[in-house]
């Protein structure tokens, strides 16, 4: 197994209602699952590989609850990596020189059923984890653009997070609004619905904690 770590942040826009049930261990909201995200890695490497700065994204759909299976997946993979960073992200992506089980990558690729070859495209994401807000363009493959969740009477923006101690992709994710379109094999069109900000940091063994667990 080659090691491997990585550090940056990620807007993930489901088609869920605000909160994704698989957050906790319950059914999505529409009986399927749709997703678009992206993860921008600030420090990173796979074996000798450094990874500093890169961009990967996707876009996926489950016919029904995503441990079900069936999966169909778009890998991106931001067009500034040379050929053995384009192979590193795509280990990582596909849950390869991973414990099982360990990443949120090696979890869904356990539920793939079709991976279209990857994409490597222009990503520009400008993500503010805090602040709930995002807007993301990969080539002409997808779109996103994040906001705050607002208040119905006051307009306010309301802050919500989901705290996961053991969890396998981010201890705390802020919780906001995503608009997302995707084209091509698997194309999305996602309004207004479930959008996640999270700060990550893991390796091939599972999430470093940044904190002691709860």
């Amino acid at each position: 197994m080659t090691p491997w770590e990585i550090k940056g942040h990620e807007f993930i826009n489901c088609n869920c209602s605000f909160g994704c049930p698989c957050q906790f261990n319950a059914l999505p909201t529409h009986g399927h699952c749709q997703a678009i995200g992206v993860v921008v890695i600030e420090r990173g490497f796979h074996g000798d590989v450094r990874l500093d700065g890169l961009t990967i994204g996707l876009a996926a759909r489950w016919p029904g609850p995503i441990h079900e299976g069936k999966g169909h997946i778009q890998p991106v993979v931001d067009e500034r990596a040379d050929a053995r960073q384009r192979d590193a992200l795509l280990r990582i992506m596909s849950g390869l020189d991973t414990d099982p089980g360990a990443t949120f990558f090696a979890v869904f690729a356990a539920t793939y059923e079709k991976v279209y070859d990857p994409l490597f495209v222009p990503i520009t994401a400008e993500i503010d984890v805090d602040a709930r807000r995002g807007r993301v363009k990969a080539g002409e493959v997808f779109s996103m653009v994040g906001t705050p969740i607002l208040n119905p009477v006051t307009g306010a923006e309301h802050r919500a997070r989901i705290d996961l101690p053991n969890g396998f992709e981010y201890e705390i994710a802020e919780i906001g609004s995503g608009t997302s379109q995707s084209h091509g094999h698997v194309a999305l069109s996602l309004n207004e619905t479930y959008g996640q900000f999270a700060q990550l940091h893991m390796n091939n063994h599972g999430l470093i904690s940044q904190r002691k667990a709860a």
